[in-house]
């Protein structure tokens, strides 16, 4: 089976993923959700991978902290990994954990040589300990730190580079962060290295909350917007059709509103040669 399309999985359309047939679909998962003994949310994803290719996307990494990941976290993703054989794992270029605490934001940090350093020591750590190479996704940025010593482009190109890792490239992101930054998003999105970007994720985004602020949130809240589908189809005619993400994690819509939103994704990839799977 050749997949294209997918949507992240949420336990309320179960019933609906383990009877569709949708040609090229495929479900992603936030692992650390089900890195669980047991219990019902665990045995909905057992059942779900016995029916479609999984990918389980990283949300706790932490990947670009000065503090090495935990062995336990990886003890708990690698049972997960051995469990349901994903197709891909994958997680955030941006660091959470400091001083024992954990933060639930995407932090950002200051691209110097130093932290590629730190990243790239991670990175082995967690490939090592799960025993396949994973990919790094570009986070959605805010404010733009002083102190940079690279682009966000050649600072994720380098660490594939040192790793072997791949590249997650999610198009709301750049068009995010160029919104909030104030740089191009179609010269961010034709200088990714299509060699290196083995999924592709869209999302919806949102206005900032505060009326007096121009800030666009990385919501998954609401549909992919058009200019992010123009990005895409920019992205997929330089690279090639390459595995897709549908995102939402908020305000989450009926089964069959997501696979719509899917299938837009699917036919746009439909005659170009699938890259990178």
């Amino acid at each position: 089976m050749t997949i294209t399309a997918g949507i992240g999985f949420k336990t309320m359309h179960l019933e609906q993923a383990l009877a569709t047939d949708t040609d090229g679909l495929w479900f992603e998962v936030h692992a650390e959700n089900y890195m669980v003994d047991g219990g019902p949310r665990l045995a909905a994803l057992v059942a779900l991978a016995d029916r479609h290719p999984i990918s389980l996307h990283g949300v706790g990494l932490s990947l670009a902290s000065v503090e090495r990941p935990s062995p336990e976290h990886l003890m708990r993703l690698r049972r997960l990994i051995d469990l349901i054989r994903p197709i891909a794992v994958s997680d955030h270029l941006a660091w959470q954990r400091w001083n024992g605490a954990h933060h639930s934001d995407f932090l950002p940090f200051p691209r110097t040589l130093d932290a590629l350093s730190h990243a790239a020591d991670n990175v082995d750590i967690v490939q090592a300990a799960l025993g396949r190479a994973i990919m790094v996704e570009n986070p959605s940025l805010y404010i733009d730190l002083p102190g940079h010593e690279m682009s966000e482009i050649d600072f994720l190109t380098e660490l594939s580079r040192r790793t072997g890792c791949g590249l997650l490239l999610d198009v709301n992101n750049v068009f995010v962060s160029a919104s909030n930054l104030g740089f191009s998003p179609e010269a961010a999105i034709d200088a990714y290295p299509g060699d290196l970007v083995g999924e592709i994720h869209l999302a919806g985004h949102s206005l900032d909350a505060d009326p007096d602020s121009a800030l666009l949130i990385d919501s998954h809240g609401c549909a992919v917007a058009d200019p992010v589908w123009a990005l895409y189809d920019r992205l997929i005619a330089r690279i090639g059709a390459c595995p897709t993400l549908i995102e939402r994690d908020d305000d989450i819509p009926d089964f069959a509103t997501l696979i719509a939103e899917r299938n837009r994704a699917h036919h746009m990839l439909a005659g170009r040669e699938m890259a990178n799977v």
